[in-house]
């Protein structure tokens, strides 16, 4: 038995995230165990002076535009505007094991490339809906920023890993954008019975090839990820300990109160009772 093969990577564990705003400031020039990807969110275009491994850069950096600085790069910043930025910091032991375990990408001795400055804005878009699912925190939302975070994470490595094996296809024309609208969609109809037909129309493909590319990229399928967001509300609801369980069951699409136990106490390892008088 190795617990590589029953725990599951997840993507949430791979990267951290960043959103600040700044004052105009000189940062040191360091050398990062993690790779760092810097997303400027500011809307007038800003001078900018970048080190990097002794080349220095003077430059106009304008929004939405991407610098991806892999670990072991030394590098330095001096900025002249107030910055608004994300910065998402990557693991690379992490990105390995979640590569190769859940995406099915051999290792490479370099895992990013280095990419000083570039615009690309579905990368942004999975970033600022991260920053946003955790600025928000509305119901479910930890089930949400796992899912985004897979996505941020395939789509980083399709575009800029160097995977000597040929990548699966993980589909480049179903953006970040899309994969949104589908979770927002299964988030708004937990309450009731969703078909694929149904899901895979909101992304406007065919069922099968949504679901194989839903799957390769979330981790799950489009019913396993409603189950867990049904289950993470199911948790929140929970909290209010006057609420019945059969109330629960059915608000959160469960055909009756012993299929939600059941469920329950299979994802969460303890029945929602047990949850319920586990609660602090």
């Amino acid at each position: 038995m190795r617990s590589t093969d029953i725990v599951k990577p997840r993507a949430a564990e791979v990267l951290g995230l960043e959103y600040f705003q700044a004052e105009p400031a000189t940062m040191p020039t360091l050398v990062f165990d993690e790779h760092h990807i810097l997303f400027n969110l500011r809307d007038e275009p800003q001078r900018v002076e970048n080190w990097r491994n002794g080349t220095h850069r003077d430059f106009t950096f304008r929004k939405n535009e991407i610098v991806v600085t892999p670990a072991g790069i030394k590098s330095g910043w001096r900025c002249y505007g107030t910055s608004e930025c994300i910065v998402v910091t990557i693991i690379p032991a992490e990105l390995d094991r979640f590569s190769t375990q859940e995406l099915g990408l051999l290792r490479d001795e370099t895992q990013l490339i280095d990419k000083p400055q570039f615009e690309d804005a579905d990368l942004t878009g999975a970033t600022v809906m991260l920053r946003d699912a955790l600025q928000d925190r509305r119901a479910g939302y930890e089930v949400m920023y796992e899912s985004l975070a897979r996505v941020f994470v395939v789509k980083l490595r399709q575009s800029y890993g160097l995977e000597r094996a040929a990548a699966r296809d993980f589909g480049s024309g179903f953006t970040a954008r899309r994969y949104k609208r589908v979770l927002d969609f299964l988030a708004r109809n937990f309450g009731r019975q969703v078909s694929v037909e149904e899901i895979a129309s909101e992304a406007g493909m065919s069922a099968a090839h949504f679901s194989r590319l839903f799957k390769d990229t979330i981790g799950e399928t489009p019913h396993q990820f409603l189950t867990s967001f049904r289950i993470e509300r199911a948790r929140e609801m929970l909290a209010d300990g006057e609420r019945p369980m059969i109330e629960i069951a059915l608000a959160c699409g469960f055909a009756d109160q012993p299929h939600f136990s059941r469920t329950f106490l299979r994802v969460s390892g303890q029945t929602p009772r047990e949850f319920r008088k586990n609660l602090p």
